[in-house]
């Protein structure tokens, strides 16, 4: 069974990269602007900062868990850091105090999931309410000016070293940390373990809830610090920044191949998965296609992705 799931990851993750290069040469024939740097620079920088949640997303997801909170928690780690900014508290500090107050939204909900034993849709989905409520609160439901950012703060979400955005450094950093944990280290073996087979996972020894605990704090901490890029980005905290942004980053999750059902993906092809989207945002951008054509062409490409997540697992069984 695991080598059916590693051959079927590869073949998804292969899958992925043929229909990106299919959607550049496709494209570069559409448009004589697709292919130009500016708007190749502008993709990466559109999907480096949300990549970085997606890679907690994924991590989630194939524990067996998932996270509708996170575009809420993005927004209150921003509200929290820019407040503690503007009160006059060094922005390094406000911006690890901003984090931790995303891991612990990550640490109540891993209670709610772990102790209580209520289901991560049920507990996400109070989050996303509360954190939102807790950002409105903080920020009194007016945007925060953020300009006076020093600039060594600013260069996290604006510098380049040789030409190359540090936001992109970091974001590849992070993915290629994640990748080689989840594919070399036992520790995080175990989130495959645990999500693909609780009960069985408990009795060869490994302490299930910490792992989806883990993974639940994790995901929710990389949050944290996708919102810090983003203030650092924007010189601004926004309420209302984030709406709708788990719905892309559980699509990207999904069609780069990690199951609703735990057990299976990759932390590469979730990658894979919001570039794809993300090119394909700015092809439909660029033959100047409607914005709610563009939803629901993104729908039915996740609707694609997770039919034949159905299909796969079926046949599994």
């Amino acid at each position: 069974m695991a080598g059916f799931l590693k051959r079927m990851i590869r073949m998804r993750e292969f899958a992925l990269i043929v229909i990106i290069l299919a959607l550049c040469i496709g494209m570069s024939f559409a448009s004589p602007y697709f292919l130009t740097e500016g708007n190749m620079r502008a993709v990466l920088l559109s999907f480096s900062t949300e990549g970085i949640v997606v890679v907690g997303m994924t991590i989630l997801l194939i524990s067996g868990g998932i996270d509708l909170s996170v575009g809420s928690v993005m927004a209150l780690t921003m509200a929290v850091a820019g407040k503690l900014f503007l009160m006059g508290v060094d922005p390094w500090l406000a911006s690890i105090i901003g984090i931790a107050s995303a891991s612990m939204i990550g640490v109540i909900m891993s209670f709610f999931v772990t102790r209580v034993g209520l289901h991560y849709f049920i507990v996400s989905l109070a989050f996303l309410g509360i954190a939102r409520g807790m950002t409105l609160v903080v920020t009194q439901g007016t945007p925060l000016s953020l300009f006076s950012l020093p600039p060594s703060f600013k260069f996290i979400g604006q510098g380049s070293i040789y030409g190359i955005p540090f936001v992109v450094i970091l974001f590849f950093a992070i993915v290629i940390i994640a990748d080689f944990l989840l594919r070399r280290a036992t520790m995080f073996r175990r989130v495959y373990y645990t999500g693909s087979n609780e009960k069985a996972a408990e009795y060869s020894g490994i302490r299930t809830n910490r792992v989806k605990a883990g993974a639940i704090i994790l995901c929710s901490t990389l949050t944290g610090l996708a919102g810090v890029i983003f203030m650092s980005k924007f010189g601004a905290a926004t309420p209302q920044f984030g709406v709708g942004m788990e719905l892309n980053v559980i699509a990207a999750a999904v069609i780069g191949g990690a199951s609703l059902t735990g057990g299976s993906g990759s932390v590469l092809g979730a990658i894979l998965g919001i570039a794809l989207l993300s090119l394909v945002t700015s092809s439909l951008q660029l033959l100047d296609v409607p914005v709610f054509w563009q939803d629901a062409i993104k729908g039915g490409i996740l609707l694609a992705a997770v039919t034949v997540d159905h299909l796969v697992h079926t046949r599994k069984r």
